[in-house]
């Protein structure tokens, strides 16, 4: 009893030590845990959706000729195989044709619904004297190869590829040269209003990002844009850290793509810009930064908008 009564003593000993000199530690294990070299807004990585383009590649510019990364996360589901790789609709196939994917879909729903309660794919039964008069197994053929040319018919008939309406890319961003459109939508214009927008959005996202604003952040970007910002503060909160961008300065960009999908304008902007960017710990000392040197990077951000309204960050991608 006295050498269980005696381990259990030391068991609590240690845990109270522990816990005295956790917060003790916590500075010193801040030191050395690994803080991102870019923690600007997105970590330096690339995230959000371009619409129906999400999958696509943003076409080059004289900022970015290298391209971009492709999306890490994303909402914007990929889009089937037999669909067109980046069709008019947002968000691939099933928007490419409501009333085809409606039909289609109805006309599998019911046959199957059928199937399960036993009257066949259209109404009849398995046995003799039901559906096609022959016997079950016969009959229940015969339905799927009606149904595999029925739907192979429906898939060319409303899911064949269109073709993209091209045309011009825009003016120039800043003191930079024209975009390029290409993949789904029309082609839209890009005014010297929209391009103040996209400048004041990147120094007003900045801002707000420094001040863990979410309020703010939501704004000027989409909800996917915010909950992915809203992760990345948590991350540095939970690590005791903030990250703080200051004199962010243009310093050149251009029009990659403009188009328009249901009802909506995207318009995907390279962008060169330099900035401090420094990460503190709680106590104000400077775990990754500087204050007094600049870091330069390019990234390439999307806009969009309802018809009228104004730009919101929806994508952020990394310049190759």
């Amino acid at each position: 009893m006295t050498r269980i009564t005696l381990s259990r003593r030391l068991r609590t000993a240690s845990l109270a030590l522990a816990l005295g000199l956790a917060p003790a530690a916590a500075p010193v294990l801040a030191a050395f845990t690994p803080v991102s070299a870019e923690a600007r807004p997105g970590f330096g990585g690339s995230f959000g959706s371009r619409g129906s383009r999400t999958f696509s590649a943003p076409a080059p510019t004289a900022t970015n000729p290298g391209g971009a990364s492709p999306f890490a996360r994303t909402l914007t589901p990929r889009p089937a195989p037999y669909a067109p790789a980046y069709g008019g609709g947002y968000g691939g196939v099933a928007r490419a044709h409501p009333f085809g994917t409606g039909f289609a879909g109805g006309l599998l729903g019911a046959g199957l619904a059928g199937m399960l309660f036993g009257h066949g794919f259209f109404g009849g039964g398995y046995g003799y004297g039901g559906g096609f008069g022959g016997p079950g197994l016969l009959g229940l053929l015969i339905q799927l190869a009606i149904l595999f040319f029925v739907v192979r018919w429906l898939i060319r008939r409303f899911f064949s590829p269109r073709v993209a309406a091209a045309g011009a890319g825009g003016m120039p961003f800043l003191a930079a040269g024209s975009g390029r459109t290409g993949g789904g939508g029309s082609a839209i214009p890009i005014t010297p209003a929209d391009y103040g927008q996209f400048e004041q959005a990147l120094l007003d996202i900045q801002q707000a990002w420094s001040m863990q604003d979410l309020r703010s952040l939501g704004c000027f970007a989409t909800p996917e844009m915010v909950s992915y910002f809203s992760e990345q503060l948590t991350d540095l909160a939970s690590r005791n850290l903030r990250n703080a961008v200051s004199a962010v300065r243009m310093e050149h960009g251009d029009l990659s793509e403009a188009w328009s999908e249901n009802n909506r304008e995207f318009a995907t902007v390279a962008m060169r810009y330099s900035m401090i960017d420094v990460t503190t710990d709680l106590s104000g000392r400077v775990v990754d930064g500087s204050p007094n040197e600049r870091q330069t990077v390019t990234e390439l951000w999307t806009f969009v908008r309802a018809r009228g309204g104004s730009w919101l960050l929806s994508a952020i991608q990394q310049a190759r």
